[in-house]
Order: structure tokens, then C-alpha cells, then sequence
């Protein structure tokens, strides 16, 4: 027990020094200590019990504000109540003994007040522990105190009297202590009754308040207090619908009341627990309680008549089927009793639910005349009107609506609540005509509540209301009228965007497309604020939304294309629905692909350019998380996929075009399962923007070629990956992807002059059965500017003159050109590339083409012929100026041996080139000679 001694003193000292924020800790510690003792043991430590006091002291002080919650204090109280019974001498004292049952009956209290009547029974039979052996008491009045209470005392309560006695001849102060112990015990036992019923032991509820109610005649001040304890158990048990008890408790509460008028509770408390008694007659069974239900709330009446006991009497014999006499008896007791207009109405109401009409309408009259002088008599005329247009009497209701007319300009205004009411209901009225297709009727209606506003008055629901005579004005095909009460409309209230809706209806009707267009622009800035509810109708978060959906779709029926467009596009702006938005660009989409197949060429492609932009909307709205199902998104981007395809091959002529729409359906592909088909567009996609990109950067500046031949990278590099998937599930044998794609790479690396280019080209070449156009292509490539790659284009072209020469006949005119492009890559263009590796180079060349020509000397071209004589009689010439004399000689004769392969020119060509090859040889010889002599 010394440990549990100190930490209860180290968890006391702790909660007094902690702050608020830190309470709950330390609380559930201590109630976690004190609650594992079993039976209160003895712990004679005056620690202990300082620890008591200090808790019950802490507990009482927080018991103000928010510092701690009932849970909390219940658990603080707790811990101090058992922590002193563990106290308990062996023979405690008359302050002991009081200071017990306080702490126990209040901890008890407290845990009632925290919904836990089991743990408050602990505390409260603590401070009424029952004896089974009765004690024999030597005063006369405790003697007869115990006999009228039919209580077995408990030992505190028995040792409380016990030191009573020991005072001696203080009768007076024996009697006054004897009436506080005999008040602490009432309330207990009413706690332990109040414990029982939230437990649902109503019998045992009853038994303690039985015996609380025998008190009653020594205590007569706490007759209040019991009686308002039996009418809040009847409440409780009415509120579970539990009849039969509540019915008791009332009663109970009631006739309580009534034992001392002194000091009972007051007679509207007693109306107000008959008025709740009579209620549960009636809601019980009120056939078979009639009588007591009649009999209660007549009791109520005469105790304290009220509005709501005269009400509630009305309801009762309503409900019991009482006749038309005995329910007017209580009518005409109502209005003498002068209830308010509100409960009289409420009465009408009552009258009208149950079917009678004509009581109903009779005493309506008689409050209208008994109310000719209140000022909220338009309150019994709107209700008069309601109840006439409820039974389908309209032409009684237009006289009476009239007639509030009348009176509103002879200074016999109605209530604005009233006015309100009225106009409610003149607006539903006409709203219900409207939809019937009665437009002249709901006209009518809507104008008795123009009757009531001021010409010129500014206000929002003078606008809602010329907004909707102008709907009836259109449908009854009265244009004017309708442009009259919509520019009145928006005089009041020109940033709504129902007003510019129905600017926008007329603009349309009228074919005003300029105006129509400025509406719809308003209903988009317009849309970006929430929309108010229009007359009676909540509107939805996407109603400026839909009103722009319906704007289209009146335009369409209009044949309005344009104004169509201009109101779906601002719907796609400001519309957070994705399924809407989808929809509404479907429309666009169609809008522009109807337009295209009328239009001219030129056309087209401004067509083109606008659909762009909805294609790229439709892909950042499908892309983005929305509540559309994979199935719905799957549709929705299959279906924008084959658009931008389609369109990508109607840009032949325009190759940025072609690239946006192949890019947009490639990124649409993307949201739908992949299989061999989707693959195989994707590839074609890819394929098609790279090549798009690259004859873009044919035709642009060089200062934004990078960014196109970079595009283009990318597109090849995702491609690879698409075609390296696709090869993976089957043989395409047949195929040109890898060449293309290899083509394609080619070039980009070769004018952003990235050195990986050579891996390309060997890439190339190990391709099966490469063709030799493609490595002319890559060799043309190589040289094309900005690239500037002539070893690899010498490589290239190599390569496909051996594969020329390889085939069974060969094509001598593109061997040829091979030969002709080694040639001239490779001959010396100054003096400082004059090399022998290079002049040895050449001259392979030039014994293949020699050997070309010796093949097929009559199909080998002329001029051809004549450009190789020409460039080895020059680099002749160029070795001679450099004295390398037996090089010129071997070059100059190289030429002369092309002079016998040219047809028509060789006549001249021999002639002039012999006498120009002998002078050469004369002027080597001398150049010799001069050299020998030198040396």
C-alpha cells in the first residue's frame, strides 16, 4: 500500500502543477490507480486524505467554464470519494460521516450527469448503504421518522444519528440535523430513481420515488423539486414513445404538485404537465384515451389557459372524430380567449388537413372579422387564398387576390412576411400554369405580383419576375413585349447571368449574332460566380453550365452555327463537369467537321487550326482524375483519337499541322488498352510527327531548326520503344519501320551534329538486305546543311556502290553517281589538301569509273564522262603548279585516256586536249631538265 500511497500523492501533486492542455494524462492515471483497489481497504494515512481533500478542492474549483469536461470531473470526484472512504476510522465522526455522504451523492450526481448511471450507483448506495438488521433508535422522532419512510438506514446515516444522541437535551439542534441527513436522503433516492429509469428499471424508478414521495410531509419545501423530477422522467420516456410510463410520471408529477399548493412548482408548470400528459393520451391511442385525454387539457385550461392548451384541445377532439358543434364550441373559446392570429391560423390549417372544408372556411371568416384591426390581418387573407387555390377554386382566389390589391393602393398594405408568402405563392402558381403549357394563365398569375412592386423599384426579384413574363411573352410568340420586360430585367439587375440568358434568347430569335455573342461572353464571365437560385428552383453548382449547354442548343434549332459555337466554347471554360465538357467539344468537333466537308481548301486548314484546340482540351480533360469510369474514359479518348488521326491526313500541305494532330492522337492512344492494333497506330503516329518535324527544320530558319530536330528525337526514341514492343509479339518481315526510323534518326543527329550519328550509320548497315537508296539517302544527308559529315557519306556511298556492282545487271547510271560523289568529295579542292593518300584515293575512283564506262561504254553519259575528263585534267594541272612533275603527267594522262569514251564531243575534245596534253608534256620535259641541271 506505500506504493499506492505515494503515487497517488506524486499523481495529486502533478495534476495541481499541470496546465489545462495536460489534464487528461494525469486524470486517467489516477482513475486507473484508484479504480484496480477492490472494496475500499483501510489506509489509515493522513497523506491520503489530505490527497482527498485536495482533489475534491481541485475538482470543485474547475467546475466553472470549459477547464475540464463532466467526464473529467466525474473521474476526479471519484478517485477523492474513494480515496476518503479508504480513510474511514474505525469511529468516525458526525463530520467524517457528512463529509462521506457529500462526496458520495455528489460523485454519484456527477456520473448521472455523464450518462453512466451504473457507476453512479456505486457512489449513490454508497451514501445509502442499507442494513439488513434493523436499528433501534432511541429518540421518539427518528423512531417515526423511520417508520413513515419504511427505511433501513445505512451505517453512515446510523452512526450520523448515533452521534445525535450523544449531544444530550439539544433537541432543537438534534431536529435541525435530523432534517438536513432526512433532505440529503431524498435526493439520493431521487438520483437512484433517476439512475433506474435511464436504465430502464421503471419499477425500481418507481419504488424510490414512492418512498421519496412519503418524505414529502416532513419536507414539504421539496415539492417543486420532486414534482419537476416526475415530469423530466415523463418527458424522457415520451421521447422513446414509452406511453404507459411517461403517462405515470406525469401523473405522478401532477398530483405531486398538488399535495402542498404553497409550494409546488406553480400553476403553469401544472398546465404544462397536463398539456404533455394530455399529448400522450393523445399520441398513445387517442380512441380509447379520450376521456383522459379531454379531461387533462381541460384541467390544463383551467390551472392556466394558454394558446397552445386551447390548441392542443382542438387537435384532441379533431383527432377523436368529435363533431362539428363541440369542435366549434371550442373554436369560439379560443377566439374569446383572445389566442393569437398565428395559433388561429395554425387552427384553419389543422381543420383543412382533416377535411373540414367548411368549419374551416366558417371560422377563417370569423378570425378575418375578429382580426378586422390587427395589422397582421394579411397574414389570415394570404392563408385565405392559399386554402381557396389548394381546393382548385381559382376564380375565388383571383377575387381575393384583387381585393389585396386594391387594398395595397387605399393603404391596406399587407405584412412584408405576408407579401412574401403571397408572392411565393402567386409565382408557384404561375410556374405550375407554365409547365402545363398555359402561358396566358401563368402570365396573369406572374402580373398580380408585378401589381405589388413600385414602377422603377430596384430590387433582384423584380427582375426574376420580368424575367419570367418575358418566357411567357416568347412562347406566346409577343417578341416585343418580351424585349420590354427583359431590358426592365436588366435595368434592375444586369449581372445575372438568367438575365443575360434571356437577352440571349431574343438576340437569337431576332438572328442578332453580334448581340447573341456579347450575351454568351456575359454568361461566361457571369458563370464564374456561384448562381443564385432562380424563383423556387435550387439550382445545381453546374447551372451556368447548362444554361450555356441550352444557349447552344437554341441556337442550333436556329440554325445559328457561330453563336452555337461561341456558347460551347465558353462552356468548356467554365464548367468543372468532365463528362459535360466531353460532350459539348463532341458538338464542336462535329460543328467543324460539318463545316469542312462544304468548304474550300483554304478553309479547310483554318478549320483545321480550330479544331486543334478543342482536340488538345478533350486530351487535358480525359487525362486529368475525374468521377468518369475506365470505360467511359476509354470511349471518350478512342473516339478524340481517331479524330486527330483523321485530320493528320487531311495536312499534307502542312506538315506543323499534320505533326499536332498525329502528337494528339498518339497522347489519346495512351488512355486506352493497349493491343496490336493500338500499337500499330501508335507506331504510325510517331513515325509520322518525326517525320513532320524534320521537314519542318527543312524549311525553317537555322535558329529554330535545334527545337524541331529535337521534337523530332523524341518522337523516335518513343517510336523505338512502341516498335520494339510490337516486334515482341509477332514478325513484321516485310516491314520499313527500322529503316525509317533509322533514316529519321540519321538526319536529326546529323544537323544537331551529335557524334552518335556513326552508331546510327553502323546500325544501318547491319540491317538485313539494306537497300542502296537508303545509303544514298544517308550519304545525301550527311552533306546536307547544317550537317557537314563527309566520311561517313564516302562510307555510305561505298557501301552501295559494292552493293550495285553486286546485283546481276547492274544500274550503271546510279553506280555513276556513287562514283561521281566519292569523286568529288574527294579530290583536293587547294592546294593544302594535296596529299598522296587522298590523290590515291581518288584515283581508285577513277579506274572504277573507267572501268564502269568499259562495261557499258555506249550507255555510260557523256556528260558525265566529260565532267570526270575535265576534274582530272584540272587536279593535273594543280600538280604541275606544285611541281610534283610525275604526278601531273600521270593526271593529264588520266584525262586524255576519257577523251576516247566521248561520242559527239570527242572530235573537238581530242583535238583541242592533244595539243594542250603535248605542250604539258614539252613544258614537264624542260621542267626535268631545269631540275637535273639544278641538282
Amino acid at each position: 500500500m506505500e506504493r499506492f500511497v505515494s503515487t497517488v500523492k506524486y499523481l495529486t501533486e502533478n495534476l495541481l502543477q499541470k496546465q489545462p492542455t495536460e489534464f487528461d494524462e494525469v486524470i486517467e492515471k489516477l482513475f486507473s490507480e484508484v479504480s484496480s483497489l477492490e472494496n475500499f481497504p483501510k489506509i489509515p494515512d493522513p497523506q491520503l486524505e489530505e490527497c482527498a481533500i485536495q482533489l475534491w478542492n481541485w475538482a470543485v474549483t474547475k467546475n466553472v467554464g470549459t477547464a475540464i469536461s463532466k467526464n473529467q470531473k466525474a473521474k476526479v470526484r471519484h478517485v477523492a470519494c474513494s480515496l476518503l472512504y479508504c480513510c474511514e476510522p474505525e469511529n468516525p465522526t458526525e463530520g467524517v460521516i457528512r463529509k462521506q455522504i457529500l462526496m458520495a451523492s455528489k460523485t454519484g450526481r456527477t456520473w448521472l450527469d455523464c450518462k453512466n448511471p451504473q457507476m453512479a450507483d456505486n457512489f449513490l448506495r454508497l451514501a445509502v448503504k442499507v442494513k439488513k438488521k434493523k436499528q433501534t433508535l432511541k429518540l421518539r422522532e427518528i423512531w417515526c421518522l423511520y417508520k413513515l419512510s419504511n427505511i433501513q438506514y445505512s451505517q453512515s446515516l446510523e452512526t450520523l444519528y448515533g452521534q445525535l444522541m450523544s449531544r444530550g437535551d439539544g433537541g432543537a439542534d438534534i431536529t435541525s440535523s435530523k432534517g438536513d441527513v432526512e433532505k440529503d436522503l431524498l435526493r439520493i433516492l431521487s438520483c437512484q430513481a433517476e439512475s433506474a429509469l435511464s436504465q430502464g428499471n421503471n419499477h425500481e424508478a418507481v419504488a424510490y420515488m414512492q418512498r421519496c414521495r412519503d418524505m414529502l410531509q416532513r419536507l414539504p419545501k421539496d415539492t417543486a423539486y420532486l414534482s419537476l423530477m416526475c415530469y423530466n422522467f415523463g418527458i424522457d420516456t415520451y421521447n422513446v414513445r414509452k406511453f404507459e410510463d411517461s403517462a405515470f410520471w406525469l401523473s405522478q408529477s401532477y398530483d405531486i404538485g398538488k399535495m402542498n399548493v404553497r409550494y409546488s412548482p406553480g400553476s403553469e408548470v401544472q398546465a404544462k404537465v397536463l398539456r404533455l400528459l394530455a399529448t400522450v393520451y393523445l399520441e398513445w391511442d387517442c380512441q380509447r384515451f379520450q376521456e383522459k385525454a379531454l379531461n387533462a387539457v381541460s384541467l390544463a385550461n383551467e390551472e392556466c389557459v394558454s394558446d397552445s392548451g386551447l390548441y392542443l384541445k382542438i387537435r384532441i377532439l379533431v383527432r377523436c372524430g368529435a363533431s362539428d358543434d363541440h369542435i366549434r364550441a371550442g373554436l369560439n373559446e379560443m377566439l374569446e380567449a383572445k389566442v393569437s392570429l398565428e395559433v388561429c391560423l395554425s387552427t384553419v390549417k389543422l381543420l383543412m388537413f382533416d377535411d373540414r372544408e367548411v368549419l374551416a372556411f366558417e371560422y377563417l371568416k370569423c378570425v378575418c372579422q375578429h382580426f378586422e384591426s390587427s395589422p397582421d390581418l394579411g397574414t389570415a387573407l394570404v392563408l385565405h387564398i392559399e386554402l381557396l387555390l389548394q381546393r382548385g377554386k381559382e376564380l375565388l382566389g383571383k377575387q381575393k387576390i384583387e381585393d389585396i390589391i386594391t387594398g395595397h393602393y387605399t393603404g391596406k398594405q399587407l405584412t412584408p412576411q405576408a407579401l412574401t408568402c403571397l408572392h411565393v405563392m402567386l409565382w408557384d402558381k404561375a410556374s405550375k400554369h407554365f409547365e402545363a403549357g398555359n402561358y396566358s394563365e401563368a402570365l396573369q398569375w406572374y402580373n398580380y405580383s408585378l401589381s405589388f412592386f413600385k414602377r422603377g423599384q430596384m430590387e433582384p426579384n423584380s427582375a426574376k419576375l420580368q424575367r419570367n413574363r418575358a418566357s411567357c411573352f416568347l412562347q406566346l410568340k409577343h417578341l416585343e413585349k418580351a424585349k420590354e420586360a427583359i431590358k426592365e430585367a436588366e435595368r434592375c439587375d444586369p449581372d445575372n447571368i438568367f438575365t443575360q440568358f434571356s437577352i440571349y434568347k431574343i438576340a437569337v430569335l431576332e438572328n442578332n449574332v453580334e448581340k447573341a455573342a456579347e450575351a454568351v461572353n456575359a454568361m461566361g464571365l457571369l458563370s464564374k460566380s456561384p448562381v443564385a437560385r432562380e424563383d423556387r428552383l435550387l439550382v445545381s453548382e453546374n447551372a451556368a453550365s447548362n444554361l450555356l449547354s441550352l444557349a447552344a442548343q437554341i441556337a442550333l434549332e436556329n440554325e445559328q452555327q457561330e453563336t452555337a459555337m461561341k456558347a460551347l466554347e465558353s462552356l468548356c471554360e467554365t464548367s468543372k463537369d468532365e463528362a459535360q465538357v466531353l460532350t459539348a467539344l463532341r458538338c464542336l468537333v462535329r460543328l467543324v467537321l460539318s463545316t469542312m466537308e462544304k468548304s474550300s481548301d483554304e478553309m479547310r486548314n483554318v478549320n483545321l487550326d480550330v479544331l486543334l484546340p478543342y482536340l488538345k482540351m478533350a486530351l487535358q480533360k480525359v487525362s486529368r482524375p475525374s468521377l468518369m469510369t475506365v470505360e467511359q474514359r476509354t470511349e471518350e479518348a478512342n473516339w478524340f483519337r481517331k479524330i486527330a488521326w483523321n485530320s493528320a491526313l487531311q495536312c499534307e500541305s502542312c506538315p506543323d499541322r499534320m505533326r499536332d494532330f498525329f502528337v494528339l492522337s498518339y497522347q489519346l492512344s495512351q488512355l486506352c488498352p493497349p493491343d496490336r492494333t493500338l500499337l500499330m497506330g501508335q507506331k504510325t503516329c510517331l513515325l509520322m510527327a518525326a517525320a513532320a518535324s524534320l521537314e519542318l527544320c527543312r524549311k525553317s530558319l537555322h535558329c529554330s531548326q535545334t527545337e524541331e530536330l529535337t521534337q523530332a528525337l523524341e518522337h523516335i526514341q518513343i517510336c523505338w520503344e512502341v516498335w520494339k514492343t510490337l516486334k515482341a509479339s509477332g514478325n513484321f518481315p516485310m516491314d520499313p519501320t527500322d529503316t525509317l526510323l533509322l533514316l529519321y534518326e540519321f538526319e536529326a543527329r546529323a544537323k544537331l551534329n551529335d557524334p552518335k550519328v556513326e552508331t546510327v550509320l553502323e546500325s544501318v548497315l547491319e540491317l538485313e538486305n539494306v537497300e542502296t537508296k537508303v545509303l544514298e539517302t544517308i550519304a545525301a544527308l550527311s552533306m546536307e546543311p547544317p550537317a557537314h559529315f563527309p566520311l561517313l557519306c564516302k562510307k555510305a556511298l561505298r557501301v552501295a556502290l559494292t552493293l550495285h556492282k553486286k546485283q546481276p545487271q547492274a544500274d550503271l547510271a546510279r553506280c555513276s553517281k556513287c562514283v561521281h560523289s566519292l569523286i568529288k568529295l574527294s579530290l583536293p579542292s587547294g592546294v593544302s589538301e594535296v596529299e598522296a593518300h587522298v590523290l590515291e584515293e581518288v584515283w581508285d575512283y577513277y579506274e572504277e569509273a573507267l572501268s564502269i564506262i568499259a562495261a557499258a561504254p555506249d550507255d555510260f553519259p557523256e556528260m558525265e564522262t566529260l565532267w570526270l575528263l575535265t576534274r582530272a585534267w584540272n587536279t593535273g594541272i594543280l600538280l604541275y603548279s606544285l611541281a610534283q612533275y610525275p604526278e601531273a603527267e600521270k593526271w593529264c594522262g588520266l584525262a586524255m585516256s576519257f577523251v576516247r569514251h566521248l561520242g559527239s564531243l570527242q572530235e573537238s575534245y581530242k583535238t583541242q586536249m592533244s595539243g594542250l596534253y603535248s605542250e604539258v608534256l614539252d613544258r614537264l620535259d624542260k621542267a626535268k631538265k631545269n631540275l637535273i641541271m639544278e641538282e
